[in-house]
């Protein structure tokens, strides 16, 4: 079957289930091979930027009928797919399905597609299956499901064990996007009780939207995880002003007893596929750090204080245009 896919969770979700797709977004990084792979998707979005120059440009390029994301027609009928996996959860973060349907109007394919909208770890795990029987898969696909949940069992039972009493649990926040700041919402909050904490400012499930700031300070959280939408570790240090500069910043208990982080935001939070399961495997050492812990691979995370070293030798990130919705 000649699969393509418009974003990298999808395309993450296929290569799991022992798939390579024909074709990838211009996004999609991950396994490392599929970087060779033709890309279908083009970002309107300079993304080489400061956080609050992206948002500009997202909201500039959002208002016209242009979009964020364009799709390659002429590649797309090359490839001639029979199945092509997008998304509706955000217009923003990735090419959606109406961008991707008036593509497929243009060309003389007729390709099924396979629509995601994620917005709980349930949600992820159930478009594993769907995307294992869109592609005769089935098998793969709940075995790959079965070992999901057992690494996500395995950090619940670790939580259960400490035996948690309410005011043990940590209050967390998590950014998903620093100018203006926005707190992660979908599976985030689900991925945080598992991990031992609190997510007081948004329910399992809810969208990803901006917080005043003054709300947060109220919230003051305990432990604060920053983690971009579309940013590595190195853009995530670029823009820690965002945060850093603002009033009440040093007053925040998180900030006091040094209880910051930085994660690469791009390949696990805000990534619906496989790796949200190493996001909560991440983030338990985080929330609850136990004796003997060493902390999450620092791939994935590094203390805020930790972050002087990348931000010293920022690279260019790949091309993204995405923002947390």
């Amino acid at each position: 079957m000649r699969v393509v896919t418009t974003l990298p969770s999808a395309t993450e979700i296929v290569a799991a289930l022992g798939l390579e797709p024909v074709g990838v977004s211009h996004e999609c990084d991950f396994p490392p091979e599929v970087e060779s792979l033709p890309s279908v998707t083009r970002s309107r979005i300079e993304s080489a930027t400061s956080s609050g120059e992206i948002d500009r440009q997202v909201l500039e390029t959002t208002a016209d009928e242009d979009g964020v994301y364009e799709v390659d027609v002429a590649t797309l009928e090359r490839l001639d797919p029979d199945l092509i996996v997008t998304q509706g959860m955000c217009d923003v973060c990735a090419v959606d399905e109406a961008v991707v349907a008036d593509a497929v109007a243009e060309i003389d394919a007729d390709p099924e597609l396979l629509t995601t909208d994620p917005h709980s770890v349930e949600d992820v795990l159930a478009d594993v299956e769907r995307i294992g029987a869109a592609t005769g898969r089935e098998e793969r696909a709940r075995e790959v499901r079965t070992e999901l949940e057992e690494r996500i069992a395995a950090v619940r039972d670790r939580t259960a064990g400490l035996g948690l009493e309410s005011e043990e649990r940590p209050r967390v926040a998590i950014f998903d996007w620093t100018d203006p700041a926005m707190i992660a919402g979908h599976w985030t909050a689900e991925l945080v009780e598992w991990a031992g904490g609190e997510y007081g400012l948004a329910e399992p499930g809810e969208r990803s939207r901006p917080r005043e700031w003054d709300e947060i300070r109220d919230y003051d959280p305990e432990v604060v995880i920053v983690a971009p939408c579309g940013f590595d570790l190195e853009q995530t240090a670029a823009n820690r002003t965002d945060l850093t500069e603002r009033e009440g910043w040093t007053d925040l208990t998180a900030v006091r007893e040094g209880r910051v982080w930085a994660m690469d935001g791009d390949h696990y939070l805000n990534r619906p596929g496989p790796r949200l399961v190493d996001t909560l495997e991440a983030l338990a050492p985080i929330v609850q750090p136990g004796p003997g812990d060493v902390g999450p691979p620092t791939e994935v995370a590094r203390p805020f204080d930790d972050l002087d070293d990348l931000e010293s030798r920022t690279l260019a990130p790949a091309d993204s245009g995405s923002r947390g919705e």
